[in-house]
């Protein structure tokens, strides 16, 4: 793998979502879907969420990118509208591991748009990054989230009672593994 991570061209898509690169022209409509608390419960997306929170996740998103750390996009509908965000993220090239995080804007909900998310970014993750293994780590109440995995093809492997991530709510973490 090299060091810099390039978003696909085409971007990548199942014909009902599209995943594109995130940028400037997005920060308003990050804003507006961060203000979900239910986003803020289950990721480390703060709360309140600023104009600034958004302008530093989108150049902390790209430094990461081009250090080969991670790679994310934003789903976005038929229409152009903003549905999700999906990562490959948190990626270890010697244990050739990474990690698959999300979250759905609450109109998005319920319509399988995360789990069409989860396996665009994960079988691209694993053809071209040339990963052996992705994780999905759920918070035990997230059912939903589990759900997800489930669906998207991951496996439960294990738990633990650290949270994956400075900032994630304290409790046991579902471990969830690809392929």
């Amino acid at each position: 793998m090299s060091a810099m991570l390039r978003h696909p061209d085409p971007p990548l898509s199942d014909g009902v979502i599209t995943l594109r690169a995130k940028g400037r022209d997005d920060v308003d409509t990050l804003v507006a879907i961060c203000q979900d608390p239910e986003i803020s419960r289950w990721t480390r997306v703060p709360s309140p969420y600023t104009r600034e929170d958004a302008e530093g996740w989108i150049a902390a998103a790209e430094l990461d990118r081009q250090a080969g750390l991670g790679i994310d996009w934003l789903a976005v509908d038929e229409q152009g509208e903003v549905v999700a965000s999906i990562a490959v993220q948190h990626i270890r090239p010697d244990e050739s591991v990474g990690e698959i995080g999300y979250w759905v804007a609450e109109p998005a909900r319920g319509r399988g748009i995360a789990t069409r998310a989860v396996r665009l970014a994960t079988d691209w993750a694993l053809r071209e990054l040339g990963l052996e293994t992705l994780e999905l780590m759920t918070h035990e109440d997230n059912l939903a989230s589990q759900g997800v995995a489930r669906a998207a093809g991951f496996t439960e492997t294990s738990e633990t009672d650290v949270p994956p991530n400075e900032g994630l709510a304290p409790g046991r973490y579902v471990v969830f593994t690809a392929p």
